[in-house]
């Protein structure tokens, strides 16, 4: 027996039936989840999620997450419905403020707001007693009901934060909160600090929430082709994250020069900037040994759930396969 739940994070870019494939691979695999991103400009996860629900029969599903500025409360509530009855029951809800809105022209005002009353809508559609929910953001008229049924009246809620506010609120209302981008084991130990205020204020036991930690992810047996792998994944993310983690300092020319070669389209390039010790603290890559190895030293720190991202390996079934054949027996108790 495991630790602690292992999941698997998958891109939404993927051709039909790829997604089913993954997913069976995953189970057989021995890991307790996937999860599908939501990032700005791929595949709404929804679809990635219905095919995957209809390949599996014990796997956790969910988004990590939906975005209540680019989507209203409303339909996220539908569309977690219609995974969790696909999935007799084994969805779960990610809710999160998003990156890279500015593109696309969206402003992203009162984030705590939106998040609060994203969770307020969804329960109170779900639940389907007509109460209603009044928030600052959004609002469901008394009486107003989803006029189908659902599978469970309540969605099991992910929170994806970095931020002290966010993670406060997660507390409150949230199952799990999620650092995404993060193979950081001293961040586990900042979260659980964060939560406290929330489980307070909400008067919730100190595990109500379960403390997620996933990011890029390569393995292969050589593993200086795996880092050299992840670093080109990593960089886009690390210009996102990186200056959110208090417990890490990174040179001052970093960030500015990866953010550079982005720009310019050198994802290469900007890769090859990563020194291996700040790649290891927003990825997960190396030999299946390495990969286990960093692993354990989450679980040490307290985390309740490890999630290995995308792209997994080279090739992203051989590395699913790996993790799952060498990776996971070396995490059991």
């Amino acid at each position: 027996m495991r630790a602690v739940q292992v999941s698997l994070g998958l891109q939404t870019d993927k051709a039909p039936g790829e997604y089913a494939r993954l997913a069976r691979l995953a189970e057989d695999a021995g890991f307790d989840g996937v999860s599908v991103f939501s990032d700005l400009l791929y595949q709404p996860p929804v679809a990635a999620l219905l095919e995957m629900a209809g390949a599996t029969s014990r796997l956790r599903l969910g988004c990590a997450c939906w975005n209540p500025y680019t989507l209203h409360p409303y339909e996220i509530a539908g569309q977690f419905a219609a995974v969790d009855a696909a999935s007799s029951g084994r969805a779960y809800l990610g809710l999160a403020k998003g990156s890279w809105l500015e593109a696309i022209g969206l402003e992203a005002p009162r984030p705590i707001a939106h998040l609060r009353d994203a969770v307020g809508v969804v329960q109170a559609l779900l639940g389907g007693e007509g109460a209603g929910y009044d928030g600052e953001v959004f609002r469901v008229e008394p009486g107003v009901r989803l006029r189908y049924p659902v599978e469970r009246s309540r969605a099991p809620i992910l929170m994806g934060s970095w931020g002290p506010l966010g993670t406060a609120l997660a507390g409150e209302v949230a199952d799990e909160i999620k650092v995404g981008g993060s193979a950081n084991s001293a961040m586990v130990g900042v979260v659980r600090s964060r939560l406290r205020r929330g489980l307070e204020r909400s008067g919730r036991p100190a595990d109500a929430v379960g403390v997620v930690l996933g990011a890029v992810t390569v393995v292969d047996r050589d593993g200086d082709a795996a880092r050299r792998h992840a670093r080109r994944q990593v960089a886009m993310y690390l210009d996102v994250v990186a200056a959110l983690d208090p417990t890490v300092t990174l040179p001052d020319d970093l960030l500015p020069a990866i953010r550079a070669r982005l720009a310019e389209g050198d994802d290469e390039g900007a890769g090859r900037l990563v020194p291996r010790d700040v790649l290891d603290l927003f990825a997960f890559s190396g030999t299946p040994e390495d990969i286990a190895s960093h692993a354990r030293r989450l679980i040490g720190a307290g985390v309740d759930r490890i999630e290995f991202g995308t792209p997994h390996g080279i090739d992203s079934a051989e590395g699913i396969a790996l993790l799952g054949r060498e990776v996971l027996p070396q995490l059991e108790d």
